[in-house]
């Protein structure tokens, strides 16, 4: 749940992007931090292992401040996507008030997005979010690869699921920022139900993306 601070006028708003091992979670952020323009923006934090896979997390900063004068902070992860690291995928997750799932488009990696995506179910229910309330966004990522789903294999597979679903080249920037700006759509919607956000912050819906944005 996103946290209002009254006596600091902050609004801090937790990202987290989730998805199989080498999906390309990292990319996304490592891509946004170059073409976000956000005033606040700060060091791309990352831990790796010695074979380039994030160990932990990857952390980007990002902010704006609004018309009535309040901050507005978002914290953007990604999580591990080896099995292994469970634990700190759970961590990470806990308290989020959005998660866009990065899947690969390759089909050999089919059955790892579907494991990948029902483990982001679990550990969601685990930490106490409910996953059909918190806004979630799939990206099918990797589109410039060879030997890829099709976006009419996609589309049909996931015909029936209710979260937005985007296409996207990471490391070609295709795709990266709208994935992001859907998300933010998502969670500004979702405190919209909450609290009175629009008059706290003076801000409706297209600009408090905008100002995410830059």
């Amino acid at each position: 749940m996103a946290l209002f601070e009254e006596q600091t006028r902050t609004l801090t708003v937790k990202l987290v992007y989730y998805g199989p091992a080498m999906s390309g979670k990292t990319t996304n952020l490592m891509t946004l931090h170059d073409r976000l323009a956000s005033p606040l923006k700060g060091e791309l934090m990352m831990l790796e292992t010695k074979d380039d896979r994030t160990l932990f997390f990857d952390l980007l900063p990002l902010g704006f401040r609004t018309p009535s004068g309040w901050l507005v902070k978002f914290k953007v992860f990604t999580v591990p996507g080896q099995v292994q690291h469970d634990s700190t995928r759970k961590s990470v997750l806990s308290r989020c008030d959005g998660v866009v799932f990065v899947a690969d488009s390759q089909v050999s990696q089919a059955t790892n997005n579907g494991e990948a995506f029902d483990n982001l179910i679990d550990n969601l229910q685990k930490v106490g979010i409910d996953f059909q309330k918190v806004p979630i966004v799939v990206q099918f990522n990797k589109r410039d690869l060879s030997n890829i789903l099709t976006e009419s294999e996609v589309r049909t597979r996931w015909a029936e699921a209710p979260w937005p679903l985007y296409f996207a080249s990471a490391s070609n920037g295709v795709g990266v920022v709208e994935t992001f700006a859907e998300v933010l759509t998502g969670v500004y919607r979702s405190l919209e139900r909450e609290s009175p956000v629009a008059e706290v912050l003076q801000l409706d819906e297209a600009g408090f993306i905008s100002a995410a944005l830059g």
